[in-house]
């Protein structure tokens, strides 16, 4: 496996173990999120190089709009968490008292 995969698939992978594991706080589940989106953005861009195949050169495109669509609601969460609770811990979240 070359170190330019490993290097993705470490980089997900260890965004999603934090996602698992440290979920406290709104904020650092969303930088998690982001990190993920990061990773698997810079895998896609590599691979239609890596491949030479100009037909999935669109799709990093794509995914980096759904990604900024995904940070535009998440941090407006946020925001709305923290007004209407006053922190942004995932404790104080519960959908059944919405």
């Amino acid at each position: 496996m070359p170190l330019l995969h490993l290097s993705f698939y470490s980089a997900f992978t260890l965004s999603s173990l934090g996602l698992a594991f440290h979920r406290a706080h709104l904020i650092s589940a969303l930088l998690c999120l982001e990190s993920m989106m990061l990773s698997m953005y810079i895998a896609l861009s590599v691979w239609p190089i890596e491949n030479q195949t100009p037909s999935f050169t669109l799709m990093p495109i794509l995914m980096l709009t759904f990604s900024a669509c995904e940070a535009g609601t998440g941090l407006a969460m946020l925001v709305a968490s923290t007004r209407t609770h006053g922190s942004d811990h995932l404790q104080n979240l519960n959908l059944l008292q919405c």
